[in-house]
């Protein structure tokens, strides 16, 4: 299996740097471009569309190895969700594609992905079946009424997430390659040898594409990339450990930590100031990081390290659920948590004036202070 890894690794990078130029020049052709506005970093015209090639590279890698897969080696569960995987995400990049080239509504979209995911759940029947039971070496059965949803639910909120942080040069694509390698160690970790052959050769896809990706970028994934990306990291985050119907929600969401919180607090912050979910604004991690003084390539780097954080941080809890130390779990998410929230507060992620948990801080160090000048 390990020559079929690296076959896999090495034809998809090899065809992702054949594939991107030929991809760009398509994209023009057909007016697949991004135009700089006021919310945008990029000040010239810019082919986007450029997901096609991560795509295309990912497909015919995977199409190629699969007959070199010794037989046995894949179940029909397997071999299952690599038909959904692939199906999901050709329709998935069909969606962006199109939104690429002719601005889709975003309600359309959305409804997109929703059948997209109705269609990986019904047609397939990949769901999320088991959650585990805190504090027990144990799952708890859902039924279909909360699993069905559940899973539509995660499959179409991760593949918006990459969607919203898709704003740098090589952002969405470094940060989504790290959290597929972090899939991939822990698939290897779990034995799931399916997940980590998916995993490595969508990472050299996207290593390839982040040749002509990372800044100053020659095209942008676009929402064809961004979706695809999404779609993946949904499927593999959630299928990828122990078994396929056996999921810890807490360790993908550790994975995509970056990507979710700062969808988590952009909605928080569109709400407070009474604005649409889905309009767009320069309030994300990459913008408020800007406004602090870093340039374009110190800011994707400070995501990356802060994306591969919370990778190390989805291993050692693997680790530790494997062991059984439960409560490390629940003290470290805790201590995570809180130190998200503060940087949020201090970065500006929810708003420049809404730092609720510094200010009580601030107060409760105060207060002492405040009660000694009295007695004196």
């Amino acid at each position: 299996m390990l020559l079929i890894y690296i076959i896999g690794f090495v034809m998809a990078l090899g065809l992702a740097l054949l594939l991107t130029p030929l991809v760009k020049k398509f994209a023009v052709k057909v007016g697949a471009v991004d135009v700089p506005n006021a919310r945008k970093v990029h000040t010239r015209i810019m082919p986007r569309l450029g997901g096609l090639g991560i795509f295309l590279a990912f497909l015919l890698s995977l199409l190629a190895i699969l007959p070199l897969v010794p037989d046995g080696m894949l179940s029909s569960r397997d071999i299952n969700f690599i038909a959904a995987f692939l199906i999901g995400g050709t329709l998935i990049t069909l969606i962006g594609a199109l939104d690429d080239r002719f601005d889709l509504n975003a309600k359309l979209k959305f409804l997109a992905q929703i059948a997209v995911a109705c269609m990986v759940v019904f047609a397939f029947d990949i769901r999320v079946d088991f959650v585990n039971v805190p504090f027990q070496d144990a799952y708890s059965s859902l039924e279909s009424w909360i699993s069905i949803p559940l899973t539509i639910f995660w499959i179409v909120g991760v593949t918006n997430a990459i969607n919203l942080i898709d704003g740098l040069d090589g952002l969405a694509a470094g940060v989504s390659g790290i959290a597929i390698g972090t899939i991939f160690v822990m698939a290897l970790l779990m034995g799931n040898y399916m997940v980590a052959m998916l995993c490595l050769v969508l990472l050299g896809s996207i290593v390839g594409f982040l040749f002509f990706n990372f800044h100053p970028a020659k095209i942008f994934m676009g929402d064809t990339g961004s979706l695809f990306l999404g779609f993946c990291l949904a499927m593999l985050s959630m299928l990828g450990f122990k078994q396929i119907a056996i999921v810890s929600f807490i360790t993908p969401l550790i994975i995509i930590g970056v990507p979710l919180s700062d969808t988590f607090f952009a909605i928080v912050r569109r709400k407070l100031q009474k604005k649409p979910i889905f309009s767009p604004d320069k309030g994300h991690l990459h913008h408020c990081l800007r406004e602090l003084g870093f340039s374009h390539r110190q800011t994707v780097l400070i995501i990356y390290c802060i994306a591969a954080f919370f990778g190390v941080l989805a291993v050692i809890q693997s680790y530790a659920a494997l062991n059984e130390a439960n409560w490390v779990i629940f003290v470290v998410i805790c201590i995570m948590m809180f130190f998200l929230q503060i940087g949020a507060e201090v970065i500006g992620l929810v708003g420049k004036t809404k730092r609720p948990v510094i200010n009580t801080l601030i107060r409760l160090l105060a207060k002492p202070d405040s009660q000694t000048r009295s007695k004196l």
